[in-house]
């Protein structure tokens, strides 16, 4: 008898159980916003909270890196990423990489990205590499360097993944400034 009840479960064990869970729920109203894991536990919603104050978090840039974010937003770049290169020991403070749809819109963004900051910062490239092609383009500005990729080169290089040490800032709308 004692192996046919553990086969099915013993009704007064399966009762306590959903009373305890019962119990659970009512002792904790965040709870009833919990979801329920493959074991029948419940698991809380509590990290998708925690994300949102890094995201509203967005770290302080300086006016040329954050001139030049705008300018690639501003000619519709996709999926633009700035890594701070400060602390995993690059050459340069910061990457902008973004990417454009197809080589007319990398090289509008390169000539916006140029434009603003030649006309808001007085900065210049002192490198330009890519513009013949317009897969890639990088633009130099010794403090931080602008790649602009085409969608298959970002996927094949993979500088994010390169960098995978520097601190990743993904960029929305705004810039912190």
């Amino acid at each position: 008898m004692a192996k046919s009840s553990a086969r099915t479960g013993s009704p007064s064990r399966t009762r306590s159980t959903t009373v305890a869970r019962g119990a659970r729920k009512a002792a904790s109203p965040a709870s009833a916003k919990a979801t329920r894991t493959s074991d029948g536990g419940e698991a809380p919603s509590a990290p998708a909270a925690r994300k949102k104050p890094a995201a509203r978090r967005t770290p302080k840039l300086p006016k040329a890196v954050s001139g030049a974010v705008q300018a690639t937003l501003d000619k519709k770049a996709e999926d633009v990423v700035v890594l701070d290169l400060r602390k995993a020991g690059g050459f340069t403070d910061y990457f902008v990489i973004c990417t454009g749809a197809n080589a007319r819109q990398i090289t509008a963004i390169a000539d916006g990205v140029r434009e603003t900051l030649k006309r808001d910062f007085d900065e210049r490239a002192s490198l330009t590499e890519g513009v013949d092609r317009s897969e890639w383009i990088l633009l130099d500005y010794f403090d931080f360097v602008v790649h602009i990729f085409s969608r298959d080169c970002r996927a094949f290089y993979g500088l994010e993944r390169l960098w995978g040490n520097a601190e990743r800032i993904e960029i929305s709308e705004g810039v912190g400034t």
